[in-house]
């Protein structure tokens, strides 16, 4: 459990607690996981911003980033932005599920364990992800500044039923938003198979 007083919206950094799960809870692993993960002990990392995050090893993670004052991204920097979702994507990460709008990035991935089985964390995925693309934006769009904000919305998935819910929500989000007919139809849009 949990003992932090925690003041909503402060943009101090309040550092990192580990929390240690035994037996209790077991991370919904993916359904197409390389990783031989049996967990009997799993790894709570939770730190704060504005927002929590929460941090479990193992875990399949629905994730929302925006970008700056809702700057909008030409096609060429949405395929910059899904070019660099998926270059670490079997090395670092799984990615699932991806899309590239206009103005935010829904991914659902699976960070992997390193050599040392230790597994890359959400914010230094995030960060290589937003660093590279927003290097490249410049050389493809007329932009010079800040291109995502900060932070992002991370949910760590519990089950087969809410990784489904999330996969068709970011096939979907293309249609709703007018941009195609069909998920597939639209560019920047990508998926490990048909669900």
């Amino acid at each position: 459990m949990i003992h932090k007083n925690l003041s909503q919206g402060s943009n101090q950094e309040l550092g990192c607690q580990n929390v240690h799960f035994t037996g209790q809870y077991q991370p919904f692993v993916g359904p197409a996981s390389s990783l031989p993960v049996k967990l009997t002990e799993a790894q709570l990392k939770v730190t704060y911003r504005n927002l929590p995050h929460w941090e479990l090893e193992g875990s399949v993670y629905f994730i929302t980033f925006n970008t700056w004052e809702k700057l909008e991204l030409t096609p060429a920097a949405r395929k910059v932005v899904l070019n660099a979702c998926k270059f670490f994507d079997g090395q670092r990460y799984q990615i699932f599920c991806l899309v590239v709008m206009r103005d935010h990035v829904h991914m659902l991935m699976q960070p992997l364990a390193k050599l040392d089985h230790q597994f890359w964390s959400l914010s230094s995925i995030l960060h290589s992800i937003k660093s590279y693309s927003s290097k490249q934006i410049p050389k493809v769009m007329k932009h010079i500044g800040t291109v995502w904000q900060d932070e992002r919305h991370d949910h760590i998935v519990r089950d087969e039923r809410e990784f489904q819910i999330f996969w068709e929500y970011i096939r979907q989000n293309p249609v709703k938003a007018g941009l195609s007919v069909t998920p597939e139809e639209y560019p920047f849009f990508w998926q490990m198979y048909e669900v």
